[in-house]
């Protein structure tokens, strides 16, 4: 899954596609030109900046910084995509395009969004996040950071079900980074197994972000590549069925490797 935020403060690339009031059109074609030609089975595309102290934005500006890179990309590439947002009346609009996915990082908890993504018929990704992006990394506090989530997800999972979402379409998002400390994240990232073991498809989103800084010392988001494969590669042999990036050439090529050694064809 490719990243393509259309925002201007995303934590990694916001401002590049979207600024000004402004979204590029020529960047965003260039942008997903090159994920596609790089291998990326989906597009993420994303109004709202979820970056640790982000502040919300009104309905209308996220509806008109994705809508039109929706339009544009659905015309344009033969590829799946997926709208990243947590507002119903942005799922009813963006539905209303050939889009693929709802991927939410409130996993559909504000008011209206489950009953938005049931009408639309779509498969929902749920993410787990402690509080809200502006204050999410403040102090977050777990008793067993696994046991919390696992439930949480679940939960949802029963909400989206019993509104009438097929459970096939449910994917499960543990929500790195997302009001987790690093060694919640690290907690969080040996358990991946256990809720691949739930048989939903689970997506990891690690790519650039802090924890990885954190632990190769790279301050740059931009610069935190090597980390971000590495944990695109581990995500993959726990059993991940999506891995969101920002770097696609380098994920896929890293996902060849492991099919190669993994595929005994030369046996």
């Amino acid at each position: 899954m490719g990243i393509i935020n259309v925002t201007p403060d995303s934590f990694s690339d916001g401002g590049i596609l979207f600024n000004s009031s402004r979204l590029h059109m020529d960047s965003l074609r260039s942008s997903v030109q090159s994920m596609v030609s790089n291998g990326a089975d989906i597009i993420d595309i994303g109004g709202e900046s979820t970056r640790p102290g982000a502040k919300p934005i009104s309905t209308q500006e996220e509806l008109d910084r994705v809508l039109p890179a929706v339009n544009l990309i659905s015309k344009e590439f033969a590829i799946p995509i997926s709208i990243d947002t947590s507002n119903p009346t942005v799922i009813n609009e963006a539905s209303k395009y050939p889009i693929s996915l709802i991927n939410d990082v409130r996993a559909l908890q504000n008011e209206g969004a489950v009953e938005a993504a049931a009408k639309s018929g779509l498969p929902v990704c749920l993410m787990h996040m402690q509080n809200q992006p502006r204050d999410m990394q403040e102090d977050p506090v777990y008793g067993r950071v696994e046991e919390e989530i696992f439930k949480f997800l679940m939960e949802r999972k029963s909400v989206c079900v019993a509104s009438s979402i097929k459970e096939e379409n449910i994917i499960l998002d543990p929500g790195f980074g997302f009001g987790k400390k690093l060694h919640h994240n690290l907690q969080l990232f040996r358990a991946l197994p256990r809720f691949v073991e739930t048989g939903q498809p689970i997506l990891v989103g690690i790519s650039r972000k802090a924890m990885v800084g954190d632990i190769t010392g790279v301050e740059r988001p931009e610069k935190r590549i090597i980390g971000s494969v590495a944990f695109a590669l581990l995500a993959a042999q726990y059993g991940a069925a999506i891995l969101r990036v920002h770097n696609v050439l380098e994920t896929k090529q890293v996902l060849a490797v492991l099919k190669a050694v993994d595929s005994h064809e030369d046996e």
